[in-house]
């Protein structure tokens, strides 16, 4: 024993280069080693045993080709520590999510979400759902001694988890509901895709499972990329489908088109799905669409940063007041943050984000309207956003700092000399109202060295030409 090296957890996570983003820990693939992923287990483990007791932990991966390897390092340190592993293997997050609270017991999550697969991260659950902001700073400033990564255990898959995630929602309706209805699956390298087909397949709906992909596929819902719009109409058309589904990486965002192949807008998904459930609260980050409050069906609407962890931090205060609270993001995960009942069958609370939620949904409130005309009946207030890749976190700052001090100035400088901010919210980067009342938002990523621009408008073309602008005049700047 003396022979080997001990490590500190804070010591080798402060040097990784790894940080905390919107949601769980994020990196190269090259800086999460596997003392590193030890580090940030055992400082995970240190935390949620201040307040919990528990002999097991729950793990899964998305596919990238890095998530496995790093799987491995978390259950070696765990050895270390006498906390035997329950592997579930490639599964959607809100699946793990769900089992863990199911079965009382903390879950790590191995996946880079949408981004590049030349990274990846660690997502981390107490046995009550996603750590919090605190828990985070807890996990940072942790020191735990452990030994330095040496073997690699071979983990074994348990399905429990896929069973338990496909059983949460088949429950809510019988078998020949969807009997009659086309769905494609825009399969890609999403960790959810042998599992979504058998929920439709399970209520009677005619699947048709697209493009599935050997390679990861880095699908961003809040910034779709004109070559998925386009294989959506194409698809849609070809295969004559009601709807077309898909996720993210680790398959806790939705894409959701209506019957033409036209992407909907995380955040309108979000609206319906809300709406169909009868939610009374909501707890909604700052980039969300205003047409959430100018519907006028929700009693009461909070705003927050953007992250999972903000949007769930309000759910207890509103708990307290409101009998049916959820949250959601504009990149489309839902949060359900209580116990609701769909179609008189009763459906816990997952306060992580989801996908497959606001899907089924969708499909029941289509039933009596198709998806167009439910998104065409909501206030005329659209949004479109994108980002720019490998752009410097130091760069954004510097530029919204710059913002904050001149606002106007900025505008003039990104081509908008026309217009004046009227009003100037810095809940989470730079969200400014304009003169003409459209909003422009500019925000640094939390998960990577992107610079993000969100637009709202009264018409799409004006949003979309917003965003392309901004983000042409920054890169010239």
């Amino acid at each position: 024993m003396s022979e080997k090296q001990n490590l500190i957890s804070s010591e080798v996570i402060s040097s990784s280069q790894v940080s905390f983003g919107t949601s769980g820990a994020r990196g190269l693939v090259t800086q999460f080693t596997a003392d590193v992923c030890a580090a940030f287990t055992a400082a995970f483990i240190s935390t949620v045993k201040l307040n919990y007791s528990f002999d097991k932990v729950a793990i899964a991966i998305d596919n990238r080709p890095s998530s496995y390897e790093m799987a491995q390092a978390c259950a070696s340190v765990l050895g270390q520590l006498d906390i035997d592993v329950v592997f579930f293997g490639v599964i959607p997050t809100p699946a793990l999510a769900y089992v863990a609270q199911e079965e009382s017991i903390p879950a790590i999550m191995v996946t880079g979400s949408h981004i590049p697969f030349d990274r990846n991260g660690l997502k981390f659950y107490r046995p009550d759902g996603e750590i919090s902001k605190f828990d985070e700073q807890s996990i940072l400033n942790s020191h735990v001694e452990y030994l330095k990564i040496s073997s690699f255990p071979e983990l074994s898959v348990n399905p429990l988890a896929s069973d338990r995630y496909i059983n949460r929602y088949t429950s809510l309706f019988n078998n020949d509901w969807l009997s009659g209805s086309r769905i494609g699956i825009y399969e890609h390298s999403s960790s959810g895709r042998d599992l979504y087909f058998k929920i439709f397949e399970a209520f009677g709906a005619d699947v048709i499972r697209l493009e599935r992909s050997d390679s990861f596929v880095p699908i961003d819902t809040e910034a779709v990329s004109q070559e998925d719009r386009a294989k959506a109409l194409k698809w849609s058309e070809e295969h004559n489908l009601d709807l077309l589904f898909s996720t993210d990486g680790d398959g806790d965002r939705p894409l959701v088109s209506d019957e033409y192949g036209n992407w909907l807008q995380g955040d309108v998904l979000g609206l319906l799905t809300s709406a169909a459930l009868g939610i009374e609260a909501l707890s909604i980050p700052v980039s969300c669409n205003s047409i959430v409050e100018l519907s006028n069906v929700f009693q009461c609407v909070k705003r927050t940063k953007i992250g999972s962890p903000f949007v769930i931090d309000e759910f207890e205060t509103l708990s307290k007041h409101y009998k049916s609270v959820a949250g959601f993001e504009a990149n489309g995960g839902y949060l359900l943050g209580s116990d609701v009942r769909v179609n008189d069958r009763p459906l816990n609370a997952l306060p992580t984000r989801d996908a497959i939620l606001p899907v089924i949904m969708l499909l029941e409130l289509s039933k009596k309207n198709s998806i167009s005309k439910l998104v065409e009946e909501l206030p005329s207030r659209y949004t479109y956003s994108d980002r720019l890749q490998n752009f410097a976190n130091q760069k954004s700052n510097t530029l919204l700092e710059n913002g904050r001090k001149n606002p106007n100035k900025l505008l003039e400088t990104i081509g908008f000399s026309n217009l004046t901010v009227s009003h100037l919210n810095n809940v989470d980067g730079l969200r400014m109202t304009l003169s003409d009342d459209s909003i422009l938002h500019l925000r640094a990523s939390g998960n990577a060295p992107e610079l993000r621009c969100y637009v709202e408008a009264n018409k799409i073309g004006t949003a979309k030409c917003m965003v392309e602008t901004t983000l042409k005049k920054i890169l010239e700047i």
